[in-house]
């Protein structure tokens, strides 16, 4: 069996997906739950993007040491020197350096020349790998590349000293075959390529990813790249927990295998799903909720007989637990902690006392308390906590079919001075947002509005999701609660909150380096 490094780019690739802000606590709790999914490579960030970016790699690469962490760069200097500052900490620091090769890219993106691009590719090569032990080189939009030119390139950036050689479909554009056929060729028409890693990274904008990623390791790839719930740009790359249940369910094919820890997969893509925003299809493969939902009598009737005649993926490989301890409001706090281990929250002994308090509440209202519940106040109160420059009192919303609507709401502002505001609006929720907003200084504009239950029933708990662009910044908020206009309010507020968390950060950043 030959072994596959998965390269996770969910924190790079992956937010870059329209929509999708995560901040720094939520980053961290995404890096730990791909370390306990036991990826190899975690792409970070692109570090000399911002002061934000820089900052969470930087962190991500200090908290993490069962895997490599690596940042993105332009084939410039300066962007190798920020990601040299960013993870020169990390247990196993590494750099992933890209220029565009296709001849598209070369003259309307660089309007450099071939040479001139093979040039730069060298150069930055040369100069990365005299600070980082580990060197990525990817040539992207490789797919729509001239082959002769795309191993010459290759070949040379080898000799430069590049450990790993990635062969983006930057745009999503090749079939399975013609992918395969170009990682044939390089190995036939490198010379120096048995030196280094070749590594595969798709986009899946005809729908092949997956196909296409499969395709590579048929033709001699050892590192796959891609995302959680395969998110990110344009359509999204391919899907991790999709790739890594490949290769497990027909290893006798492929004769390939992964560090994947798959049961540790449902509560990865859970948690990416809630932090990111992005609900996860119902017939998405592997972690969609109708992935092992049975409706047509021939199929129920044949996996009752025998599961492996419908089923070829069993729910307990990737995590979805049949059987689990259901907690109450008669519960104990060592019960309580207990549950949380087991799903893989990281919580400290002086959090569990403020958590156990919520969750005692909240059980207290509901009959029983699920997984989903649990993960879903915990995440809640934890990336939260940081970020309440507001913070909601109480609301009260008058509503008839024949009168207008009317929202009063009493919030807590940022030098904790009591504000308490009165609106109106064609709803509820438009009543309710327009008070929030004469409650705060500045415009704001709600670009999406979103709710869902968490689990089921009566008294499920209601989670909005809200996009709005606020004091210049486009931003994006949750909230939990069983009552809708609650969460609705609370997800207003989380929006707002991150942007002036933000900026908070940022101005302190400043001061730090100005000092």
């Amino acid at each position: 069996m030959r072994k596959i490094n998965i390269f996770d780019t969910t924190l790079r690739d992956g937010e870059q997906s329209a929509g999708v802000n995560l901040n720094m606590s939520e980053k961290l709790e995404i890096a730990r739950q791909l370390e306990r999914l036991n990826v190899d490579i975690i792409e970070a960030g692109f570090p000399a993007a911002s002061k934000g970016d820089f900052s969470s790699v930087q962190q991500i690469a200090g908290l993490i040491k069962n895997a490599s962490v690596t940042g993105l760069a332009r084939s410039v200097k300066s962007d190798i020197d920020a990601a040299w500052e960013a993870l020169k900490g990390g247990a196993e620091p590494r750099l992933h350096v890209f220029i565009a090769t296709s001849p598209i890219h070369r003259q309307y993106k660089l309007k450099l020349t071939a040479d001139e691009v093979k040039e730069t590719a060298v150069a930055t090569v040369k100069y990365a790998v005299s600070k980082f032990p580990i060197v990525q080189w990817s040539a992207e939009d490789a797919c729509r590349t001239e082959l002769p030119y795309l191993a010459e390139i290759v070949e040379e950036v080898i000799q430069a000293g590049a450990h790993v050689i990635n062969i983006p479909d930057t745009v999503g554009y090749i079939s399975p075959k013609e992918y395969g056929a170009i990682f044939q060729y390089l190995r036939e028409h490198v010379p120096s390529i048995h030196k280094v890693s070749l590594s595969a990274h798709c986009h899946d904008d005809l729908g092949m990813a997956i196909a296409n990623s499969l395709a590579a390791v048929e033709h001699g790839a050892t590192q796959v790249e891609g995302t959680i719930n395969g998110i990110g740009e344009r359509a999204g790359n391919a899907a991790l927990e999709e790739f890594a249940v490949a290769l497990q369910i027909r290893n006798d094919y492929y004769q390939a295998i992964t560090n994947i820890n798959l049961k540790e997969i449902s509560r990865t893509s859970s948690l990416v799903s809630k932090l990111t925003g992005m609900p996860v299809p119902a017939n998405k493969a592997v972690v969609g909720k109708n992935a092992f939902a049975h409706e047509s009598g021939i199929h129920q009737d044949g996996v009752l007989k025998e599961k492996t005649t419908y089923e070829i993926i069993s729910p307990e490989l990737v995590g979805f637990q049949t059987n689990s301890m259901v907690l109450g409001k008669h519960s104990g706090r060592h019960a309580f902690k207990t549950r949380l281990d087991e799903l893989g929250l990281t919580v400290h002994d002086d959090e569990v006392k403020s958590l156990f308090q919520v969750f005692k509440d909240l059980a207290d209202r509901k009959k029983e308390m699920t997984d989903d519940d649990l993960a879903a106040i915990v995440l809640e109160e934890k990336l939260s906590k940081e970020q309440r420059f507001y913070d909601l009192i109480s609301i009260q919303i008058q509503y008839g079919t024949n009168q207008v609507p009317t929202a009063t709401v009493t919030l807590s502002g940022c030098n904790n001075e009591l504000i308490q505001e009165a609106g109106t609006g064609a709803g509820s929720i438009e009543a309710l947002y327009n008070t929030l907003e004469k409650s705060m200084e500045g415009n704001i504009n709600l670009l999406d509005y979103r709710i869902q239950s968490v689990g089921a029933g009566r008294d499920a708990l209601a989670q909005v999701y809200v996009k709005m662009r606020y004091a210049g910044h486009e931003t994006s908020g949750r909230g939990l609660a069983q009552d809708v206009l609650e969460a609705s309010a609370k997800a207003y507020l989380n929006a707002v909150n991150r942007v002036l968390y933000t900026e908070e950060l940022q101005l302190k950043l400043v001061q730090q380096q100005s000092s």
